[in-house]
């Protein structure tokens, strides 16, 4: 996962190796956003693909483990996770997903249709 938080509070979440050294801890990089103690969104732009990385069983354990760790700061600086999916019906068969991806992360999995309606939600998240 590459973190781009050159825009913050406007981070850019995208699929693949991240560019930092990660190795010994995937989590690096949103452990130093949370670091920061400011308020932001995630977004990503890459679309709802059903082809993403399924997780092994380990990976999913590290996740677990990671989330319990950091709930509240989670929670406390992550005004929500923005997916900009194109696709009318990919949208509406994910909503579904939302409530569950907001029961495990502590924020909103909102989903639009374009990048422009994706920053937005951002900004009017961030000004609540």
């Amino acid at each position: 996962m590459l973190v781009d938080a050159t825009q913050f509070p406007f981070v850019w979440m995208k699929t693949g190796p991240s560019s930092q050294t990660t190795a010994d801890n995937p989590f690096e990089a949103f452990e130093a956003l949370l670091a920061r103690q400011e308020m932001f969104v995630l977004l990503n732009e890459e679309g709802l693909r059903a082809e993403r990385h399924e997780h092994t069983p380990e990976e999913r354990k590290q996740l677990s483990l990671w989330m319990k760790r950091h709930k509240g700061p989670v929670r406390a600086f992550v005004k929500a996770a923005i997916y900009v999916e194109p696709n009318t019906l990919t949208r509406l068969a994910t909503q579904p997903f939302t409530l569950i991806y907001e029961k495990f992360w502590g924020y909103p999995m909102l989903i639009t249709a374009s990048r422009e309606d994706a920053m937005t939600r951002a900004r009017e998240l961030l000004v609540k």
